[in-house]
């Protein structure tokens, strides 16, 4: 009897030694599809930042034409500020030499330039002051190229 307890056919194999190509593979595949999610999600990160800081230029804008209006108080409760029914998309709208044209057309200009494009119909601006002082200022601009709704709009309410 012997004492050796390998198997009596075929050649003895080796020990494995380092890792095999599936297993090369699988691990690749694994690192790849984490890489994948981690740009997506800073994707996302991106398109939600650009989004907030829209808000944010909202925020500030509506509330310095606000003060503006507050400034100018007997023009901004005669009215003078208001832009009518609708929604103002071109600053050249207000085509007046007075300070309440000449006010709306900066402040109009500098929402396109800071939440839109200069050229484009999609960021508008509405003032509406009514008998007892209450001002609305709207801002409405296309938020869908960083995620949001292609017709979002910031409104604020104050009496001057």
């Amino acid at each position: 009897m012997t004492n050796d307890t390998r198997p009596m056919h075929g050649p003895r194999r080796p020990p494995q030694r380092g890792a095999s190509l599936i297993e090369v593979l699988v691990a690749v595949l694994i690192l790849s599809l984490g890489l994948l999610g981690m740009a997506a999600l800073q994707s996302r990160a991106v398109k939600g930042n650009i989004s907030s800081g829209q808000r944010a230029q909202a925020v500030m804008l509506s509330h310095y034409i606000l003060d503006v209006m507050r400034v100018d108080r007997e023009n901004a409760r005669g009215g003078q500020y208001n832009t009518g029914a609708n929604f103002i998309c071109d600053p050249t709208a207000f085509a007046g030499a007075n300070l309440a044209d000449t006010s709306r057309r900066g402040w109009l200009t500098s929402v396109k330039q800071n939440m839109g494009r200069a050229d484009d119909n999609t960021t508008c601006a509405h003032i509406a002051c009514d008998a007892d002082f209450a001002c609305t200022v709207q801002i409405r601009w296309d938020d869908s190229m960083s995620g949001g709704l292609a017709n979002q709009t910031f409104v604020i309410a104050s009496r001057v």
